[in-house]
């Protein structure tokens, strides 16, 4: 339910000289551990340029000094199918969003949206599992291809789902127009702009991520969910001592 990732540490289109090296230590604060990133694409096509243009994001993700995984939604069933209840694919998904403190979305812009298959990657993954919450106030950086001319329809789309997951969707994306044109035929990305943009947002996302994920209990602390506990809290310390009250 993994996808590998080949060449890893190759990344023959990065001008090292000016990519950041230590972002932690430049942003002052203390990377305790590698940040934990979750890539999707929205395409199950054998060549994918949404799946290629992530894998790129991948390898600088790693460069930055991330740990990254990248979810294959082969076999992922339709949300809301009998079969999805309970399938090992949609538990692995919901498993990853919770070990990621980061996502990166990337989708094919098809008539003028976002694709069904990751659409119905973000639709397994609810707002919350019990107590817990599988995308409230992770970062989020957003990446769409086109067949044709630049669009921003997809990462529009992308940014109003990220807002509704409750994730901090950072401001710079990616959009790759004629992406058959942007890689070569083993799949690597062309050093062009289109490749330094991808550069800038897989930067930023490490910096906001880094920023952010120490700060996660704060900022995720809502007044009406604060309130809704409480009531529950008295509510259920009233029955337990009626209940004690009348054994007695």
């Amino acid at each position: 339910m993994l996808r590998s990732l080949p060449d890893p540490h190759h990344l023959p289109a990065l001008d090292a000289a000016y990519a950041d090296h230590d972002v932690a230590a430049m942003l002052g604060v203390d990377a305790a551990h590698p940040p934990r990133v979750l890539l999707l694409y929205g395409s199950l096509r054998e060549r994918s340029f949404s799946r290629l243009l992530v894998e790129e994001a991948a390898r600088l993700l790693i460069r930055f000094g991330c740990e990254v995984r990248l979810f294959d939604p082969a076999t992922l069933p339709q949300a809301d199918s009998p079969e999805a209840a309970n399938h090992p694919a949609v538990e692995a998904l919901r498993a990853h969003s919770l070990w990621s403190e980061g996502q990166v979305w990337c989708s094919p812009e098809r008539h003028g949206a976002i694709t069904a298959v990751l659409k119905n990657q973000i639709d397994h993954i609810p707002l919350s599992i019990g107590a817990t919450r599988p995308t409230q106030g992770r970062t989020l950086a957003v990446m769409q291809v086109s067949g044709g001319s630049q669009s921003f329809n997809a990462v529009n789309t992308l940014r109003l789902l990220g807002r509704w997951m409750r994730m901090l969707t950072i401001p710079n994306q990616s959009s790759v127009a004629m992406a058959y044109q942007e890689f070569d035929a083993q799949g690597r990305m062309r050093a062009s702009p289109y490749y330094e943009r991808v550069v800038d947002v897989m930067e930023e996302l490490v910096k906001f991520t880094l920023l952010t994920r120490a700060q996660l209990p704060a900022l995720t602390s809502r007044y009406s969910e604060r309130r809704e506990a409480g009531l529950k809290a008295a509510t259920e310390a009233t029955r337990i001592a009626a209940a004690s009250g009348a054994a007695a």
